[in-house]
């Protein structure tokens, strides 16, 4: 496989949120608005990428029968760093995504890139897995924010571009449930077109 497959593969073939339906905790979640959903996206992309990289590096000096709590232990000191810098320096969005953030730690995507990719290669295919899949998720997260957003308030980013109200029901979990199975079905779609064509 070469290193543009690595990174690309997670952005639609493989995208974790819309394909292999990874992290919907967070997902469905924090995605009430489109800068929820990248600030969310960003911050798992951080994880993934850095702790790709570091179990990349550290595989064959960790014993087989302790590698998933050592992966936890790199993920969730890579979480709490991310922790301590969002309430630094970007509070508001730390406070707006509250919870979901240490919740990283466990996010099925993380570990799941751990295990599934960077045990099994090298530093840099790691990092660029890690990369096309933390784009991927961002992608998908913020897309659906912004879905959600603009039905359920009329605004995308918090820029208001409709007088009044939007459709309440998008802000609640309905809505998110709602545009995440039409954006998996797009998602689908277009994955079948462009991927047939390379048969």
């Amino acid at each position: 496989m070469s290193k543009f497959q690595i990174f690309s593969k997670g952005i639609l073939k493989e995208n974790p949120a819309l394909v292999l339906i990874l992290g919907m905790c967070p997902t469905l979640g924090v995605t009430t608005s489109a800068i929820n959903g990248l600030g969310m996206g960003v911050a798992t992309m951080f994880v993934v990428v850095l702790s790709n990289i570091i179990i990349s590096l550290i595989k064959n000096i960790i014993p087989n029968n302790v590698h998933i709590p050592a992966y936890i232990v790199v993920i969730a000191s890579l979480v709490t760093i991310l922790q301590l810098v969002m309430e630094a320096y970007v509070p508001a969005l730390y406070d707006s995504l509250g919870l979901f953030i240490p919740l990283i730690v466990v996010n099925c995507l993380v570990l799941g890139r751990a295990e599934a990719f960077a045990n099994k290669n090298n530093a840099i295919d790691s990092a660029l897995d890690g990369l096309g899949m933390g784009l991927g998720f961002t992608l998908a997260l913020t897309v659906l924010g912004a879905a959600r957003e603009m039905l359920g308030s009329g605004s995308i980013f918090g820029l208001k571009f409709i007088e009044g109200d939007g459709i309440i029901g998008f802000v609640l979990a309905p809505g998110a449930f709602l545009v995440l199975g039409l954006l998996i079905a797009g998602a689908n779609l277009l994955s079948k077109k462009i991927y047939k064509k390379e048969e």
